[in-house]
């Protein structure tokens, strides 16, 4: 069970910023004790998949705090986030950690159940961020990007070391980020419908 928290969390940080969680899943498995991928990931800890993460990791940062860059980065990483939630969660909750020294084989027979779901997880996180960045944008008039940016993408770290050395906590995470996914939907859907009302006719 606690495989699949580990998992989770990867793919909820995948939905904020999909490269960290690659990136730590690589680092922390090539240099640390901490992780331990499994024989059909291992090539996330490989010196050309590390620097190409790496370059798209610093262009993903820098244009996330841009205004109006944001929201049409936030477009792109639409198909990119969610596809690296699968990938994450599959290879998370696949891997030995300090608090899951023997992953369970219980989803063995079932491989693209992981996926399936780190791909639902990120879509979900994803979907808040992106609704609630031209919230953000609007009411600080740009200003509030970078800082919400820098803000989600310290989550995201947050949510790969949770993951990783404290599992449990991530079902709390998880509702967390629920509700702020419906709020932000909630928030995006009033924007949308005060806008429709102060339109002239």
């Amino acid at each position: 069970m606690l495989e699949l928290m580990t998992g989770s969390g990867m793919a909820m940080a995948a939905g904020l910023n999909a490269y960290v969680p690659l990136i730590a899943l690589g680092l922390l498995s090539r240099f640390s004790d901490l992780l331990a991928l499994p024989a059909g990931w291992s090539w996330l800890e490989s010196t050309p998949a590390l620097v190409v993460l790496g370059i798209l990791l610093v262009v993903e940062v820098v244009a996330d705090k841009i205004p109006a860059v944001d929201s049409v980065n936030d477009v792109i990483q639409t198909a990119v986030r969610p596809t690296a939630g699968g990938i994450v969660f599959a290879a998370g909750s696949a891997s030995q950690t300090q608090a899951v020294p023997d992953p369970s084989t219980l989803l063995q027979d079932w491989q693209w159940v992981p996926i399936v779901l780190g791909v639902l997880l990120a879509l979900t996180t994803h979907t808040a961020k992106s609704l609630s960045r031209p919230v953000v944008n609007t009411a600080t008039a740009g200003v509030g990007a970078p800082v919400a940016s820098t803000v989600e993408d310290v989550s995201s770290v947050g949510l790969v070391l949770v993951a990783v050395l404290v599992p449990v906590l991530v079902t709390v995470l998880a509702v967390v980020v629920l509700v702020l996914a419906i709020l932000a939907v909630r928030r995006w859907l009033a924007a949308r419908s005060r806008a429709r009302h102060e339109a002239p006719l």
